[in-house]
């Protein structure tokens, strides 16, 4: 076989969040692939990088009080953690906020403009005249013009699946700054895609795409498509647009040229050549491996961007199906929207490795994560089937053998049997049709322990533990499984690499299929897989809940404040009287007062609110907010409204047990109760 010279990618995660198990779904695919190739002999560079530019990165930064450089290096960091937890193999993990990138893009745009495939005209936007921000769709929300349900985005109604232009809302709002948008009009640029289309009919229908693909890209090529926007207005992180003041490259252009900068990096660092890879007429290949939600961004601008501009266009896109869990969208509210790092603080990534190939075909339907069937299927396969071949050989090998195999196997055709099915599990792997490949190897893994069962080593082990036949019979069973695991190495390639410690042998290579161990030592077994454990899975599903609620939590908090501040009315927002009846209101006696060190603001009050059910004095300790307008000595005495029933809050000076209640702007302007002899202590506010 002539060695091949493949370049792979993946889409790039966005830097603006962790990575997720979608994100992995796509990741193992890719990195299964690219393993198998390596294993053949081939040469197979597999590059990613994070889409690092953009408006939500930009306000995310900002929101966290940090540049959008310090933003994007931090989440770099993390992903590139995250995958590795997973074995994904990249051969190089790079960033769109790169030299690399800014060049390519400059260039490819220079060219696309000097053959007369950008185009200018202005447009009018909805604008935040607050934020001054032109706003993209998703910042807009507002009343749906079509059923008038609320809080809807400026693109699509979530309730009656309408879809509008983002001026056409009820109502509109910013959802950056709360302000209502004004239309603004700015000069943007537009790239000429309608004039590629006979070249993407031809394209998207030469086998480079998989048939649903093609048909779905149809709907567009067979009507009128639209020129592409390529222009963003500051303020907007990413690349200037060469020779233009405060206009910058959309997101989605410098993206797909992320994969380019992200070789030309590794190419920096290697002896391999950019252009190689990226010019037409060379003898490589390129593959990229995407989510159907961004099919047309690969397969309709992309690629016509490539043809403007004298690159090659990829061999193939492989486009798959999305991820659910437990049969629905990933939720987060369920605890079923996880995260990699929760993941992996729980369960082994071989595990979703495993599940993930024997669910995964070759077309682009979704995958689901039945969490229980999750659990049966690892366990079943991987610990009940392949393992066990190895562990219930190993052992007679080891205490009757010296660790050594015999020279001849007891079932010859059981292990030719194995090996024949080399090419078909290969063409499998090859064409994605991974679910399959595994279906053949389980059930030669069926076989051979039915042989074993059918042998009973244990059996004859009873009656003499160096018996001829013994050792050729647990031989056979170790051979069978050195062969599964070879064929299984592109998923588990962690459970691989601890196999071939065992059998003592150098790293597995696909043509290793070909040959046998005979007359060889191998080393004591160790567990290479342990089982998967239901109060793991639900230790992730519940540290996946816990950590939405406090997001929950964090953003009511934020909200509230929010709405304080953003209120012109000046009240609150309005409350049902029941929420008013749980607060327990009460006169209470300042009893003492005290100086608190290292707090400007804060004096702690010692209060009596009268007596309890059991007629002893009810006190509390307060910390407030007061220390501007008095002095501890002069609240002895004065009498103040209470919250009797806040929850007690614990302070880095100690614990709060409840919330004055004042008047006045603030400042020395705080006024609480004169003592007057009327006043009792205890007496409730009705």
């Amino acid at each position: 076989m002539n060695q091949r010279k493949i370049l792979v990618t993946s889409a790039l995660p966005y830097a603006n969040g962790g990575i997720h198990l979608g994100h992995l779904m796509e990741a193992i695919q890719t990195d299964i692939w690219v393993r198998l190739q390596k294993m053949r002999g081939h040469d197979c560079v597999y590059v990613c990088a994070d889409d690092a530019h953009g408006t939500a990165i930009m306000l995310s930064a900002e929101k966290q009080g940090i540049s959008p450089e310090q933003l994007i290096d931090a989440v770099n960091a993390e992903h590139q953690k995250d995958y590795a937890g997973f074995l994904i193999e990249f051969d190089n993990f790079h960033s769109t906020h790169s030299e690399e990138n800014r060049q390519l893009s400059e260039s490819i745009y220079l060219a696309l403009d000097a053959n007369g495939h950008i185009n200018r005209r202005r447009i009018k936007q909805l604008f935040d005249p607050e934020k001054n921000l032109f706003l993209a769709d998703r910042y807009i929300t507002g009343t749906c013009p079509k059923c008038n349900a609320d809080d809807q985005y400026g693109d699509n109604c979530e309730v009656c699946g309408s879809t509008y232009g983002a001026s056409e809302l009820i109502n509109p709002r910013s959802s950056i700054s709360g302000a209502t948008p004004v239309e603004k009009e700015s000069e943007h640029f537009f790239f000429a895609l309608p004039l590629f289309r006979d070249m993407l009919k031809k394209w998207t229908r030469s086998g480079t795409l998989h048939e649903a693909v093609s048909n779905k890209l149809d709907e567009w090529l067979d009507t009128e498509l639209q020129e592409w926007d390529i222009s963003r207005d500051a303020p907007y992180f990413g690349f200037e647009i060469p020779g233009e003041k405060d206009k910058f490259f959309y997101v989605w252009l410098d993206a797909p040229i992320g994969y380019m900068a992200s070789f030309k990096n590794f190419c920096e660092r290697s002896d391999y050549n950019f252009d190689d890879y990226w010019r037409p007429g060379q003898d490589t290949e390129l593959y990229h491996f995407i989510g159907k939600d961004i099919v047309n961004f690969h397969t309709l601008f992309w690629p016509a961007m490539l043809e403007s501009t004298g690159y090659r266009k990829p061999n193939a896109v492989f486009v798959h199906g999305f991820l659910t869990v437990d049969g629905t969208k990933m939720s987060k509210s369920r605890g079923t929207f996880i995260n990699a790092r929760t993941y992996l603080d729980h369960l082994n990534p071989e595990y979703l490795r495993y599940f993930l190939a024997a669910k995964i075909s070759g077309g682009i339907d979704d995958i689901d994560l039945n969490l229980e069937d999750f659990a049966q299927r690892v366990n079943s396969d991987l610990v009940g089937k392949v393992v066990n071949i190895a562990s219930r050989c190993a052992g007679f090998i080891g205490k009757g053998f010296d660790g050594y195999l015999s020279d001849e196997m007891d079932n010859a055709s059981l292990l030719s049997e194995i090996q024949a099915a080399k090419e078909s599990v290969a063409e499998l792997f090859e064409s994605r049709e991974y679910g399959k490949a595994i279906r053949i190897i389980m059930a030669l893994a069926d076989k051979a322990n039915q042989y074993i069962n059918e042998k009973q080593p244990w059996v004859i082990a009873k009656t003499d533990k160096q018996s001829v036949e013994l050792q050729a019979i647990c031989s056979t069973g170790i051979n069978a499984f050195r062969l599964l695991i070879c064929y299984l190495k592109p998923v588990l390639p962690s459970m691989a690499q601890r196999s071939e410690e065992f059998l003592a042998i150098e790293p597995l290579q696909w043509n290793d299929i070909d040959v046998l161990l005979t007359s060889h030592k191998i080393n004591k077994f160790k567990p290479l897989m342990t089982r998967v454990e239901a109060d793991k899975v639900q230790a992730m599903i519940d540290a996946t809940q816990k950590a939405y609620d406090k997001q929950q939590s964090t953003n009511a908090s934020a909200e509230k404040k929010s709405e304080a501040v953003e209120d012109t009315s000046g009240l609150e927002p309005e409350i049902e009287f029941d929420d008013f009846a749980k607060i327990d209101l009460r006169v209470a006696k300042i009893v003492s007062a005290e100086h608190v060190d290292g707090a400007d603001k804060l004096l702690k009050l010692d209060l009596n609110l009268g007596l309890d059910k059991l007629g002893k004095p009810l006190n509390r300790t307060v910390f407030s907010g007061i220390k501007s307008a008095y002095q501890p000595e002069d609240l002895v005495g004065m009498f103040t409204v209470v919250v009797a029933n806040l929850k007690p809050r614990k302070m880095k000076f100690g614990l709060s047990e409840g919330m004055i209640l004042a008047a006045g702007p603030g400042g020395k302007e705080i006024w609480l109760l004169e003592p007057h002899s009327g006043a009792e202590a205890g007496m409730r506010i009705t």
